[in-house]
């Protein structure tokens, strides 16, 4: 949404202690919630606030609290617990707010805040807007005083909900007795839940990033850096590794070869099972991003499944969800999104779902996930302005005729960085060289048109 400053595509996020990520906007993010809440829904808006590992988590989680008491609210900190598990306790605690206090899988020098409302879901644009605005300008928060200050505490046994919860997504005919499995908690949110997770379902874990020490989340480990985990895989002859994220709602799988499983792959092995197992919803369809490779939507529409597409972020495609009745969709990052079990992407989740769809077709995951990717080829391009590509006439028409080249199996994407002054062109078809020459073509018209 145009005209944003602070919110992104997923919550705040930046380099914490420098603006916008300090405790400063951190205490007044706090209030305005709050605020927000109080206007719509209570006078004393309780508010569950969550967070990973990283070492700045205490500052900004101390910080927003402060928030919350300051403007009348209640807060409920949990400690470090995954995104997912921060959205199911603010919906399980019939909470007004649940707050997030993580930047996912980037370095542990950043951090971020999301925000989920009532139901567990991501805030809509429109309301992020409408919280940056108090956030920008604080006076037109009404002060509190007195009686109407609020009270924060700390409840830890907030996870063991979570648990029960994620647990109960697998179907109770399968159990994981007689799975070795390599658990990476990225030295994140989930490093130790996780584990017990995977345990008390009956597998064998090894567990490894679960030793957070504030600094070393994500840290050549987790969803991002899966070579830790796969080693590890092949080392104690693992049946399969499961890699999350700092905060938990995204994981890499590798499989019992130590090769790692292309995130696309995943969701069309998902898709299938959960169309085979009839719990694929009322719209026969799967819900992805236009970053998903073309190779999962024609596999997908070979088994009689609709492939549709939202922008990137697994808050638009859980609205997408939310409008059509959809019940699973996914990026090729690695949010698996569950709609029947979890309001967000679940890496601990998915992963229970991936190990009972080989249970469901007694296949090893290598074998099931053999799903062809198309070639793939993207260019940046710096630019020096940003015009719709469709407002170009020469791109228009580069554009149209390279469509015309690929036919009806291949495409292309067209689209501005969000964060930096780039143009990214993207082309995939089946053939190879022709994928290659209409990217460099179009790159070259573009370079030429806004370069």
């Amino acid at each position: 949404m145009s005209g944003r400053k602070l919110f992104g595509t997923d919550g705040m996020r930046g380099r914490a202690n420098t603006y916008p990520m300090t405790g400063e906007v951190a205490f007044v993010l706090g209030r305005a919630v709050t605020s927000y809440f109080q206007r719509n829904f209570s006078k004393k808006p309780l508010i569950i606030i969550g967070k990973d590992t990283r070492l700045s988590c205490y500052m900004l989680e101390q910080a927003f609290s402060a928030g919350v008491c300051s403007q009348g609210g209640r807060a409920i900190l949990t400690g470090p617990l995954p995104t997912p598990g921060v959205a199911f306790v603010t919906q399980s605690m019939r909470a007004d707010a649940g707050v997030m206090i993580s930047a996912s899988h980037n370095s542990f020098e950043d951090n971020g805040i999301k925000i989920f409302d009532r139901t567990g879901h991501k805030l809509p644009d429109e309301i992020e807007l409408e919280l940056e605005n108090m956030v920008l300008n604080p006076s037109v928060i009404q002060v509190r005083s007195g009686d109407q200050l609020g009270n924060a505490k700390r409840l830890d046994e907030v996870i063991g909900r979570y648990i029960v919860h994620t647990k109960a997504a697998l179907s109770p005919q399968y159990s994981l007795e007689g799975l070795r499995i390599v658990v990476d908690g990225a030295n994140g949110a989930g490093y130790k839940l996780a584990p017990q997770v995977f345990e008390e379902l009956g597998a064998e874990v090894i567990s490894i990033g679960n030793t957070p020490n504030g600094t070393n989340i994500n840290l050549a480990c987790g969803a991002l850096h899966p070579q830790l985990c796969a080693d590890a895989v092949k080392k104690y002859r693992a049946d399969l590794g499961v890699c999350l994220d700092g905060d938990g709602d995204r994981l890499t799988i590798v499989d019992g070869n130590g090769d790692v499983i292309h995130g696309d792959k995943l969701i069309g092995l998902c898709g299938k099972f959960l169309k085979d197992n009839q719990e694929i919803g009322p719209t026969n369809e799967v819900v992805g991003t236009v970053m998903s490779n073309f190779g999962l939507e024609y596999y997908l529409q070979q088994h009689g499944l609709k492939f549709s597409r939202t922008q990137v972020g697994d808050r638009y495609i859980v609205e997408h969800m939310r409008q059509t009745g959809a019940l699973f969709g996914g990026e090729p990052s690695g949010h698996l999104i569950f709609k029947k079990y979890s309001t967000t992407g679940d890496g601990i989740l998915a992963a229970l779902k991936v190990i009972e769809s080989i249970k469901f077709y007694d296949m090893d995951l290598a074998d099931l996930t053999k799903i062809e990717m198309f070639p793939q080829k993207m260019e940046n391009i710096l630019v020096q302005k940003r015009v719709p590509f469709e407002d170009v006439p020469e791109i228009k028409k580069a554009m149209k005729d390279a469509e015309a080249k690929l036919g009806k199996e291949g495409r292309i994407l067209l689209r501005y960085s969000g964060t930096e002054a780039l143009a990214r062109v993207m082309v995939e078809g089946r053939d190879t060289q022709l994928v290659s020459n209409l990217c460099s073509e179009l790159a070259q018209v573009v370079t030429k048109a806004l370069g």
